[in-house]
């Protein structure tokens, strides 16, 4: 029966394989970002790669922003986290916001551009490397209900997927859930943002006994205060956990 069984799926991958050259013989592979011809699959052509802002060097270890310097292994802030508590231990991002890199989340996030997500979790495994452990769960920000009704998907959710599937580790779509309404972050301060998100976070009560002394990686799409990053951390912490993390596919260079 093994056997049968083990032949079936041999012969289904094969000719899902067959289809996907089939399908690309047909719609070559285009650039995330353009429709310019690329050699495989979520790949970005060298014109728009040179216009994405990987990070890559020194950076800051809480907020991942890229900082001036060597990096030689030790520890170093950003002048905003020596001057914000950030309740998370370390903090990592793949790209800084702007050029192509707003074009990728804000496609991702609005655009229902999920083909982006799979390339885009190979970032954040890459730039999260440093943070990983082998008891390390992957978890994303959570959306409101009444929000994800209306885009009928997390994007965050999307990208700690596919980080966690590059990376290898655990992962739990609804660890967390957003248990009021918070609304836009757009125009506010950075203390309206962090009064608009406190207490509205929390653990999904059927996931709680997953925190207890784990190390929690958190992925959002966007970093700007920190502030939704924060009420996530704090309510991972309230359940027990032992280390919070977070990583961002993009960083705001100045609070708006």
């Amino acid at each position: 029966m093994q056997s049968v069984k083990g032949q079936m799926s041999r012969l289904v991958d094969h000719a899902s394989k067959a289809a996907g050259r089939a399908l690309r013989m047909i719609y070559p592979p285009q650039c995330l970002t353009c429709d310019a011809a690329v050699g495989e699959e979520g790949a970005l052509c060298p014109s728009c790669w040179s216009g994405t802002p990987f990070i890559a060097g020194l950076v800051c270890d809480k907020c991942g922003v890229p900082l001036p310097g060597q990096d030689e292994g030790e520890a170093v802030l950003c002048d905003d986290c020596h001057h914000t508590i950030r309740p998370w231990g370390r903090g990592r991002a793949a790209l800084m916001y702007g050029d192509k890199a707003r074009q990728i989340v804000l496609g991702i996030k609005y655009y229902d551009r999920h083909d982006t997500a799979l390339p885009a979790g190979r970032w954040l495994a890459r730039a999260a490397a440093p943070l990983l452990r082998a008891d390390t769960l992957v978890a994303p920000v959570p959306l409101h209900w009444r929000r994800l009704f209306r885009r009928r998907y997390n994007q965050s959710a999307l990208l700690s997927a596919a980080l966690a599937r590059a990376a290898q580790r655990d992962h739990c779509p609804d660890l967390l859930i957003r248990r009021r309404h918070t609304g836009t972050q757009d125009g506010r301060t950075r203390e309206g943002r962090y009064t608009n998100l406190s207490g509205a976070i929390t653990v999904h009560p059927h996931r709680a006994g997953l925190l207890d002394g784990r190390h929690i990686l958190l992925v959002d799409d966007v970093m700007t205060s920190g502030a939704t990053l924060a009420a996530a951390t704090e309510a991972c912490f309230a359940e027990g956990a032992d280390a919070v993390d977070v990583v961002v596919l993009a960083r705001v260079g100045r609070d708006g």
